[in-house]
């Protein structure tokens, strides 16, 4: 799939996106403010120096990493002032210096954690520099979920190409380690996105799996992905005859998606899928999707039966769906099923729960089979070719634009989009362009999916967002309770107003109100961006 892309596209399409979050995570008690906006979408990272609060507080902390030396002074002055601060220690500070951790603690000072080690950085070597950083994304792999053995081999190569490389004069040292970083990343995911071999008539993909691992479901997305971007008619067999209900499900799928499901009931599955492709030849289908049978562990009757059918079909591919949350114990299952069948691929569920992607990062390297898709969301559209390059950017916290991108590109208007982002960035936008942003929106499936593709996310506190669908009903009720002459200018909404729109959405004054504040404090935002403090992250 190709996309043409520029990039005032691309601008508009965040700012749609944008919008509608941001407001949204206000309205989910997310801590999002104008410093934390600018300093996200820089390259430099800052630490949090100010927290937004109309109380007037003054906090005072003080590291301590390296000696003790003016501890009774510091502690002397802080009990003449009367006054209590955070001391911040180092994990070696404190085994040096215990009596002057008793002290801190005597006085009635808090003690807060600063990392176990504190060495002055620009005192170290580039080798040691290199190790310190190597050590947290060692750390962070393997909290990840990723296999050991992969961990330590991806370090080591970083490190030797870190030591190794000629700094570029156009970049800082971090951003080499960071390019080095990301490079080995997506070589470890497979280095390219690897398509699916379509090329028989019809094509036949015949998807196999433990039970609970989303198979089925998962079938009817890729079948609705290939009818969507290829537009060609798939069809779909139902092989799973022991599973209950296993064949009324996938025909609900079919329903839902109005694709047609060939089905015999309790027969042989080998038979079944053989009659599938002779029926899809005879009605001219394009692509053949075979679910099979699943069970709870890896078997010899299942492994059989799937080396029968597809020893009689044939199949242009044979993929195993497995469920990303299942962290090393998935390479166990994929191992599995390779040494009894020949597979062609892997597709991960469920790993919009787990965008660290600790399995992806395994699954490449430890069984040498590309990775094709990735579920990104329960929907039936929620299934997404495999980009290394892009999951190497979500691991690192740099956001996936194009994926974002692909997503909205079939569902919001570009012209419409556009619009409004001029509008925004000049501070005109009102609740009526919002409501019509948000319809668009709503079409890309949860928001806070969309959060965690945003460059910046992480750091913005976004990655972990959990945006309930009552505040979006809530929301929408109250606009649409507005008149268009209210929507466009909210100014006009005095006392009776409110109360009518409140009675209207079935919310409240206070709702109303906060709603407004809300939409306020975004617009003040946006509009700052606009101004030139906003940098596209790409």
């Amino acid at each position: 799939m190709f996309i043409v892309l520029n990039k005032q596209k691309i601008y508009s399409y965040l700012i749609s996106i944008v919008t509608v979050c941001m407001l949204f995570a206000f309205a989910s008690g997310i801590n999002v403010n104008e410093k934390s906006i600018i300093t996200s979408t820089t390259s430099k990272l800052l630490p949090i120096y100010n927290v937004i609060t109309d109380e007037n507080k003054v906090a005072l902390t003080m590291n301590c990493a390296w000696n003790a030396d003016d501890i009774d002074s510091i502690l002397g002055t802080l009990e003449k002032n009367n006054v209590k601060i955070t001391f911040f220690v180092v994990g070696e500070w404190v085994d040096k210096y215990p009596e002057a951790v008793k002290k801190i603690h005597a006085a009635g000072h808090e003690i807060a954690n600063h990392s176990n080690k504190h060495p002055h950085v620009n005192k170290l070597s580039l080798e040691e520099n290199i190790s310190e950083m190597m050590r947290e994304i060692r750390l962070s792999l393997l909290e990840a979920d990723v296999n050991y053995k992969v961990v330590k081999e991806f370090t080591n190569n970083v490190k030797e190409k870190a030591l190794g490389e000629e700094v570029n004069k156009s970049l800082s040292p971090g951003e080499v380690f960071v390019k080095i970083v990301k490079d080995e990343l997506t070589e470890l995911l497979g280095g390219e996105n690897t398509p699916l071999n379509i090329s028989g008539n019809p094509a036949t993909l015949m998807l196999v799996g433990l039970q609970g691992s989303g198979k089925t479901t998962t079938i009817g997305k890729l079948a609705n992905y290939l009818r969507k971007n290829n537009k060609k008619r798939p069809l779909l067999v139902a092989c799973d005859v022991y599973r209950p209900a296993a064949i009324d499900q996938l025909k609900q799928i079919g329903k839902e998606l109005n694709i047609e499901v060939y089905s015999e009931g309790k027969g042989n599955p080998v038979e079944i899928s053989k009659n599938g492709i002779k029926y899809a030849k005879d009605n001219g289908y394009d692509y053949v999707l075979i679910d099979t049978a699943g069970r709870l562990q890896i078997d010899e009757s299942l492994m059989d039966e799937l080396d029968n059918i597809q020893k009689e079909v044939n199949p242009d591919e044979t993929i195993l769906v497995i469920d990303s949350m299942m962290g090393q114990d998935a390479i166990n299952v994929i191992n599995g099923f390779n040494d009894k069948i020949k597979l062609s691929g892997v597709i991960l569920t469920k790993l919009d729960g787990d965008t660290r992607g600790g399995v992806a990062l395994s699954v490449k390297h430890l069984t040498n089979l590309p990775i094709k898709f990735i579920g990104v969301s329960e929907k039936m559209d929620g299934l997404t070719p495999f980009y290394p390059e892009r999951m190497a950017s979500r691991i690192l916290g740099m956001g996936d634009i194009l994926s974002i991108v692909e997503q909205v590109q079939s569902e919001i208007d570009e012209k419409e989009a556009e619009k409004t982002a001029k509008k925004m960035m000049k501070g005109n936008f009102d609740l009526e362009d919002f409501l019509n942003q948000l319809n668009q929106i709503k079409k890309l499936g949860p928001l806070e999916n969309l959060l965690k593709l945003l460059p910046g996310a992480k750091k913005m506190g976004l990655n972990n967002v959990n945006i309930d669908p009552k505040i979006m009903k809530r929301t929408e009720a109250i606009v649409l309770s507005m008149t268009p002459e209210e929507r466009r200018d909210p100014s006009i909404l005095k006392a009776s107003r409110k109360k009518r729109i409140a009675d209207g959405s079935g919310t409240t004054v206070t709702d109303v109100n906060k709603l407004l504040n809300q939409f306020e404090e975004m617009k003040k935002m946006m509009k700052m961006m606009g101004n030139g403090n906003f940098k596209m992250p790409f």
